[in-house]
């Protein structure tokens, strides 16, 4: 895991939160509280990453690396404070965790533990303190939040609460529900969840159910003869409306951000990644690939002699087909034939689905001429026709 920001960490920190409920495979709450200082010190802000997984594991915070750099000690001191408990635990363990601390003899301090009293739950509260905009912080949360929905992992619910100061009334909270309004139940799998979550997010921006034509497919990486467990799932649809609606999209109708996910959470889209997607045959699909542009982690795929009030939302999501920890799972580069396969795969879907919505060029050309002839053909039956009847 690479240098990060201070609001980079508290998305990690809220990624590994939702492993932790996948892992579970019961109901859990996720749940992000940012409280902010009285205006006397408006940028110190604390931040409470809770769920009710299973029980945090110390090698997940192995992997958070820092550098002066990018979060001075003014902003941050590092320092992590976490509660955790497993269902099977009799206590809730505290630890403090400075992950700013190079000897890692010293970068873990045992604090005294609390006991259940025979209650039976499980779950971890990570707590950090840090000079920050919480506007800034808020909005990446709530933007991450969002792009969540999409995956529509049935058993999380997700939580964001903000407190501005102690005043009364001062207490705001979102509230994002992954299983609504299409709810599926959670034998689901993660390609269906996936196509009915980025359903939803296109209808929310004014389409219509029957006007977007949805394609799928799950491509697997291998090695040899023998399969990884790495998996990607690739979700294409396309939306078309009869007349011109003012659209939320970030992206107008000619262009396609690409959105990507790594091990059920937003990701970035990597550089290796965008070459994949230049060097698909687009035009094989009927489909002209103007120019592709990465910026800051975002890909945009603009297109060429798009139809007008057509859009292409792709959605691509790689992760292993076991529930385990990121800090447990083989470090593999995937490589650029994976994203190849699984974007080709839905394609392929929806040209099988939809007849005639992708069409190469020469299947076009091919598909105006007959129809070119079927009229000539057609006019000279009915010629012939009017002529025995005279």
């Amino acid at each position: 895991m690479g240098f990060a920001s201070a609001n980079v960490i508290c998305l990690q920190l809220v990624s590994s939160a939702i492993q932790r409920c996948r892992l579970s495979g019961e109901l859990c709450r996720l749940s992000v509280v940012v409280k902010c200082s009285p205006p006397s010190d408006p940028f110190l802000i604390r931040i409470s990453i809770s769920d009710t997984g299973v029980g945090s594991c110390l090698e997940e915070f192995q992997g958070f690396k820092f550098s002066r750099k990018s979060i001075g000690d003014e902003k941050w001191d590092g320092v992590l404070s976490v509660r955790t408990t497993g269902k099977c635990d009799n206590e809730v363990y505290h630890y403090q965790l400075n992950l700013k601390e190079s000897a890692s003899a010293r970068r873990l301090t045992r604090l005294p533990s609390n006991p259940k009293n025979g209650v039976t739950f499980s779950g971890t509260e990570v707590i950090l303190s840090m000079f920050e905009s919480a506007d800034a912080l808020v909005a990446e949360i709530n933007c991450f939040f969002q792009k969540m929905l999409m995956l529509k992992i049935p058993n999380v619910a997700y939580e964001l609460v903000v407190e501005n100061g102690d005043a009364p009334g001062s207490q705001c909270e979102h509230v994002f529900l992954a299983n609504e309004p299409n709810p599926l139940p959670f034998s689901a799998s993660n390609l269906e969840c996936l196509k009915s979550g980025i359903e939803d997010y296109v209808l929310k921006h004014g389409y219509k159910k029957e006007h977007l034509k949805v394609g799928s497919g799950t491509a697997y990486c291998t090695e040899g003869h023998q399969n990884t467990g790495w998996m990607m799932d690739t979700v294409i649809v396309i939306s078309e409306i009869s007349e011109p609606t003012s659209s939320c999209f970030g992206t107008s109708g000619a262009k396609s951000e690409v959105i990507y996910f790594k091990d059920f959470s937003p990701c970035s889209v990597s550089q290796s990644s965008t070459k994949a997607l230049t060097s698909i045959d687009w035009r094989s699909f009927g489909l002209t690939l103007k120019s592709i542009v990465n910026q800051g982690g975002h890909a945009f795929l603009e297109w060429e002699g798009l139809p007008p009030n057509t859009r292409i939302d792709i959605v691509l999501h790689s992760y292993h087909n076991k529930a385990i920890m990121p800090s447990a799972k083989q470090k593999i580069q995937l490589d650029r034939n994976l994203i190849k396969r699984a974007v080709k795969l839905a394609l392929d879907d929806l040209k099988e689905k939809h007849a005639g919505v992708l069409l190469s060029a020469h299947a076009l050309k091919a598909s105006r001429e007959n129809a070119f002839l079927f009229l000539v053909c057609s006019v000279r039956e009915w010629e012939v026709k009017l002529l025995k009847t005279v």
